[in-house]
């Protein structure tokens, strides 16, 4: 993986997921000079020095755009405001629930993104899916055609949002092999912890079958060629969906999470890598919660344990050899009680891949492509 900061996993693992999600690498340079001395102390201690580098050369790539829009040179103007959206978004993301400037970055970044996907001519309609007398956000990227295609719902991570998981191209690689896809803020994760005070549950089927429902609402979706993703923690939640909710037609991972609730215990006594500073801030605003024994409880719900041998579709685990953020066991565990899945697929990515970090950090075309082929040659396999 790419380490600007020697010894501080979480801020190398920040940078790394900008340059897979668009960005620049002079730009990112210009935010990694002023804290490097700052990276030294640890991932919670100088993250607010991280927070203004990076704003700043957010602001100054948006003033860009402004340049180029004002000039008419929209497609200019688009790659730069993503670029910017994608700034914003990473630096909002390493910071705790009570640092305020993070808000107005997290907003901007929103409006960025949607402000340059319209002036780059991308498909990209922001949707609501009802969950439980509320709803959550999502956005539907398409080609703008109408052409009934079959479709990929998106689950975040713990940490992850709709928008960077699309800006990291799986969008776009999806389209290029016929399939839309549906990326959802789940509760626990994007605009639905941060707007709608949505927390994480453990039983996840109950948004999954919801973004199911939605789409038998579009005439632009094939119905019986509907899939389910999910990287990261979205490697337990997209299991636990297609395992409890038969109407997914397959089911992919970039990354499996089978025993996630027991790695949160495993954290506690300080091992392996978290992907955010400040941690259980972190994990107990996102599952609503005050206390972390009482979280540790309920997080031993989480597990796939007893769930994926429930799968009945084709499914696909991809795992990073040295994910060092969920050991690559995880991986040979899903897929070893995947026993009724007609299809079952596993691929460890290895050095000789140039991609063996968690979720494929370190390079980010992987996993990902694998996954898009993949889903769109099962998905051609059924009549």
């Amino acid at each position: 993986m790419f380490e600007p900061f020697p010894g501080n996993y979480v801020w190398n693992l920040g940078l790394n997921l900008a340059l897979i999600c668009g960005g620049n690498h002079g730009e990112l340079d210009e935010v990694c000079r002023p804290v490097r001395e700052a990276a030294k102390a640890g991932a919670d201690a100088g993250s607010a020095q991280l927070f203004d580098s990076w704003i700043a050369v957010a602001d100054q790539v948006a003033r860009n755009a402004e340049r180029d829009e004002g000039e008419g040179f929209l497609l200019s103007a688009g790659a730069k405001y993503l670029r910017a959206s994608g700034y914003y978004l990473g630096a909002e993301r390493l910071q705790s629930r009570d640092y305020a400037p993070r808000w107005a970055a997290y907003d901007k970044g929103l409006e960025l993104y949607h402000k340059g996907s319209a002036l780059s001519g991308l498909h990209v309609d922001k949707v609501e899916i009802p969950y439980e007398g509320s709803s959550y956000p999502a956005i539907f990227v398409h080609d703008g055609s109408g052409t009934p295609r079959p479709t990929l719902v998106s689950v975040n991570g713990l940490d992850s949002m709709k928008e960077q998981v699309n800006m990291a191209g799986h969008g776009a690689v999806n389209l290029a092999r016929g399939m839309n896809t549906l990326f959802v803020d789940q509760p626990g994760t994007g605009e639905a912890i941060r707007k709608r005070n949505l927390p994480a549950i453990y039983d996840a089927e109950r948004w999954g079958s919801p973004a199911f429902d939605y789409l038998l609402t579009r005439d632009d979706v094939i119905h019986a060629k509907i899939g389910i993703f999910g990287l990261s923690f979205g490697g337990y939640h997209a299991p636990r969906i297609a395992a409890n909710d038969p109407r997914y037609a397959l089911c992919a991972v970039m990354g499996a999470n089978h025993v996630w609730g027991e790695r949160q215990r495993q954290r506690v006594a300080n091992e392996g890598e978290n992907p955010v500073p400040h941690y259980w801030d972190h994990v107990l605003w996102v599952f609503g919660m005050e206390d972390r024994e009482a979280f540790l409880d309920y997080a031993d719900q989480i597990t796939l344990n007893g769930q994926v041998e429930k799968i009945k579709v084709p499914f696909l685990i991809t795992h990073g050899e040295n994910d060092r953020q969920i050991p690559a066991f995880n991986a040979q565990l899903s897929y070893d009680q995947a026993i009724n899945c007609p299809k079952r697929t596993l691929r460890i990515f290895t050095k000789a891949d140039f991609e063996v970090e968690h979720c494929g950090a370190d390079n980010g075309t992987g996993m990902r492509d694998y996954i898009a082929d993949w889903c769109a040659a099962t998905f051609a396999e059924m009549t």
